[in-house]
């Protein structure tokens, strides 16, 4: 996978293997480490010096009864990187407003919402249509708003794991509004909000968790709760106040949507999405280590280099498996994972602790 020149610095000091969890909490801590940015992305996609008044304009034309000073202080914050779009209708007007192509409008939803263009979801699928074939913000929209709602019943995820990849390949092959009318109402009932292979692969790590000793084994222990798991697992020194005043950025962003035994449950029951923070939690906490299969990572003689790049791969594999942006090695809890993955001496959840301990240090 193709790294910048900052982000390939960021993995080479990673795997270097020399950075002790003091070292990696007062680098991720006093400024040195560089996060990637909304407005650097943005910039990079639409280099042109009237990117403000462009976006200005756009929202404003679009959106007859929009408030020109609560427009223009959102874009002036957005490419201030004071805040980011946290709705995906935001970033698609965005990708419409300037151009972009739907593997730009893409890397864009998955860096302000974990999740990049969703195949199931009829909105998505419409706009990544209009996107691909030049069509405008307001058609695509008039478009959408044209078609039946889709029914509010989740596909069952263990039976139909290649779903998304069916829709987006009847989608690719539609040439015209008609043709994408008839395409989305024959395929009404397989829509859906949530992603299933993520629950998928939730499903699969929490089991292990809530379950330890398979049954095949023959050995008694007791199951777990949610409840449980949220304790011995997810707490890992993370201050459970709420409240995250007088936090660093870095400190935001790590423990921003922290799971809890709530959310653990929603997600369970198919009423919530599962967070990208989450599955990376997941794969650190259970060391992807789910089928019982040999790893060489876990032998001694491997390296801390050579254990980020076998990670590397393979959770980068399951992120594109879900839907989600690859690991960022200027995205603080990436950097983080990617650093707990070098454990030799310890768990990659002990490593990943030690470091939250250091970087909350004072906080409850």
């Amino acid at each position: 996978m193709e790294l910048t020149l900052i982000s390939e610095q960021e993995y080479e000091r990673i795997g270097a293997g020399d950075m002790s969890p003091e070292m990696a909490a007062q680098y991720l801590q006093e400024g040195s480490f560089r996060l990637r940015s909304f407005s650097e992305v943005l910039r990079s996609f639409y280099p042109e010096g009237d990117l403000q008044p462009r976006l200005i304009t756009s929202f404003l034309d679009d959106n007859g009864d929009a408030n020109p000073e609560t427009v223009s202080r959102t874009v002036r914050n957005w490419l201030s990187d004071r805040s980011k779009p946290a709705k995906r209708e935001d970033v698609f007007h965005i990708a419409f407003a300037l151009g972009f192509s739907e593997e730009q409008a893409n890397r864009l939803l998955g860096l302000c919402t974990d999740y990049s263009i969703h195949y199931r979801d009829g909105r998505d699928v419409v706009y990544a249509w209009f996107l691909r074939h030049g069509g405008s913000y307001c058609e695509a929209r008039r478009f959408f708003d044209s078609l039946p709602p889709v029914p509010d019943v989740e596909t069952d995820a263990c039976k139909h794991m290649h779903l998304t990849h069916d829709l987006q390949n009847a989608f690719l092959q539609i040439h015209s509004e008609e043709e994408l009318r008839s395409c989305y109402l024959a395929n009404l009932e397989r829509f859906g909000a949530l992603h299933l292979r993520a629950y998928t692969y939730f499903c699969r790590y929490l089991d292990k968790l809530l379950h330890p000793v398979p049954a095949w084994t023959g050995m008694e222990e007791a199951n777990y709760s949610v409840e449980a798991v949220m304790d011995l697992y997810f707490s890992m020194h993370m201050p459970s106040s709420r409240s995250r005043a007088g936090y660093s950025v870095v400190q935001r962003l790590i423990k921003r949507n922290w799971p809890n035994a709530t959310a653990l449950k929603n997600i369970r029951s198919h009423k919530a999405d599962v967070p990208r923070k989450l599955l990376l939690l997941l794969y650190v906490i259970t060391e992807n280590a789910v089928d019982g299969e040999y790893r060489e990572t876990d032998e001694d003689y491997m390296s801390a280099r050579d254990r980020l790049d076998d990670h590397w791969w393979a959770i980068n594999a399951i992120l594109t498996d879900c839907g989600m942006p690859p690991l960022d090695p200027r995205n603080a809890t990436d950097w983080l994972v990617l650093y707990a993955v070098t454990a030799a001496e310890e768990s990659m959840s002990e490593r990943m602790e030690q470091v939250i301990e250091l970087l909350f240090s004072g906080d409850s």
